[in-house]
């Protein structure tokens, strides 16, 4: 496999977080970047990016889980929009993501919390 088809799985391994448990938006871009980061540093340029994208999409949710139990649950008319929102958020910038990696480019998410540099 080329390093572009390798960085294209890191992004789309994040949605695996959607079939399987929560944690599968981390583990499947950290397994990737790990066996491949030491090869090919465009991998491991796109495995940061999307790893950063994933941690801070599950943080983001958390927020919301947790303003939904500090309102007893009368914040659910807010975050749950939001919530739906942040889905398609994850689900859009990630297949973007994933396309400017099959191209050869480098993509930058938007609202990212930097925390692998």
């Amino acid at each position: 496999m080329n390093a572009n088809t390798i960085a294209m799985a890191c992004h789309l391994c994040g949605l695996l977080g959607y079939l399987a448990n929560g944690l599968g938006s981390i583990f499947g871009p950290l397994i990737v970047w790990i066996l491949k980061k030491d090869e090919m540093p465009f991998v491991d340029a796109h495995g940061k990016e999307a790893l950063n994208f994933n941690i801070s999409v599950m943080l983001y949710g958390i927020a919301l889980v947790a303003a939904t139990f500090l309102t007893f649950g009368f914040g659910i008319f807010l975050t749950a929009p939001l919530g739906l929102g942040l889905v398609v958020f994850h689900v859009y910038f990630a297949i973007r993501a994933a396309l400017a990696a099959n191209e050869g480019e480098m993509y930058r998410y938007p609202f990212t919390l930097r925390l692998l540099k």
